[in-house]
């Protein structure tokens, strides 16, 4: 009987909690303002997944790289606004260290796994 119970008052808390929300007026921009320049726009590489490993480029103020985990290595040469997938048919998975050699900007040191801590 106490399971019952707990289980309508559970039941009953979010039935009035979505009632709530669903009154709300999410219509008006509270920053119109602020708000009024702002773009929607796609941020990295659209298959990439979450990112690891980043580095740029000394003397290339646009140039990156970016390991994901799941997507392979990525790079950018204006700055994010697009970025070209470079692993594709030489390796795959995930990447978790990615590094630029100091004797020439091409050559690119790639660690393999996933380096973040989830869950």
């Amino acid at each position: 009987m106490k399971k019952w119970k707990a289980l309508i008052a559970i039941l009953a808390i979010v039935g009035f909690s979505n009632t709530a929300e669903a009154q709300v007026d999410r219509s008006q921009d509270a920053f119109p303002t602020i708000n009024e320049g702002l773009n929607f726009r796609c941020v990295g590489p659209f298959r990439g997944g979450r990112s690891a490993a980043v580095t740029g480029v000394e003397g290339e103020p646009m140039l990156f790289y970016m390991g994901a985990t799941g997507g392979g290595v990525w790079k950018t040469k204006n700055g994010g606004s697009t970025w070209e997938n470079i692993s594709d048919g030489y390796f795959g998975g995930s990447i978790g260290a990615v590094a630029v050699s100091e004797s020439h900007n091409n050559i690119l040191y790639v660690g393999g796994g996933e380096v973040t801590v989830r869950g």
